[in-house]
């Protein structure tokens, strides 16, 4: 998942995880090998256009925002935090700028692309209705986001680590996450709001695969796991339940399903 936003205090924004760090290049690069083929084939479904002018909510490492500029005529890329936002192509302009305080640049937009960012905003909603007003006519908006749908251990070193998975997941998805504002049922109503907002030709695409220790989704969990640390130790984990949870996240004996992945579309009418 990319940067989570928790209530806003006195001090401004706290985050859970942290892209710009090391770690968060990591967890980037993750993300980006797991689902970017089929953001891809969302994005280019109806057809990309060479002069179309694009937005990119949540740019993360920009991969996304280089994949568009090589077939579209501009993409402006938009991120809280810019620091992998780096060697881009000459016509991505990258804007950093908190999506809460409204898009941070001018529409209409012919193509709007957001990743991983409304579920874990509270002020989604509002987003998303300043992503529809942003769209030209014929213009495509493209929402992607995780689900709550349970994440199944398929094979396990042992019963302890089969249950220490599940105590992971509960701890993550059902006590830190939701307390810095993620939501893990946006994504199911995400069609259900682009018809509501009159969009049309509403599509969504599910994806999943099983992951194994040592590859991109057992290890994204493992960087997750880690940049959450503090948070897991407040809600119960132990020190060792954390070690023990990285060791498994490398061991190839064990794999599970990962992330539910929606991606929703719906063309503004002309």
């Amino acid at each position: 998942m990319r940067a989570v936003r928790r209530p806003r205090d006195a001090a401004g924004m706290n985050y859970i995880f942290d892209t710009g760090s090391e770690l968060g290049r990591h967890h980037l690069d993750h993300l980006g090998n797991l689902i970017d083929a089929p953001t891809h084939w969302c994005l280019e479904r109806r057809g990309l256009s060479p002069t179309a002018r694009c937005l990119e909510i949540g740019a993360g490492s920009g991969r996304i925002a280089n994949w568009l500029a090589a077939r579209t005529g501009e993409v402006v890329a938009v991120d809280i935090d810019t620091a992998q936002l780096t060697d881009l192509a000459a016509n991505v302009e990258v804007r950093k700028h908190d999506v809460r305080d409204g898009l941070g640049v001018d529409g209409p937009f012919d193509l709007i692309h957001a990743r991983l960012v409304l579920m874990h905003i509270p002020e989604r909603e509002q987003i998303f209705a300043e992503l529809v007003n942003a769209l030209a006519p014929g213009g495509l908006l493209v929402i992607g986001d995780f689900t709550g749908r349970r994440l199944h251990p398929i094979s396990a070193p042992s019963a302890e680590d089969r249950a220490l998975w599940a105590r992971m997941q509960y701890l993550s998805h059902e006590v830190v996450g939701p307390a810095g504002g993620i939501s893990l049922t946006w994504a199911g109503g995400t069609a259900a709001r682009m018809t509501a907002a009159g969009l049309t030709d509403v599509h969504t695409m599910e994806y999943s695969e099983t992951t194994a220790g040592g590859t991109d989704g057992c290890l994204l969990h493992r960087n997750l796991n880690e940049q959450a640390e503090p948070l897991l130790l407040a809600a119960g984990a132990t020190p060792d339940e954390l070690a023990r949870y990285r060791e498994l996240m490398t061991d190839p004996s064990f794999t599970a399903w990962f992330y539910q992945f929606l991606c929703t579309s719906g063309v503004r009418p002309r």
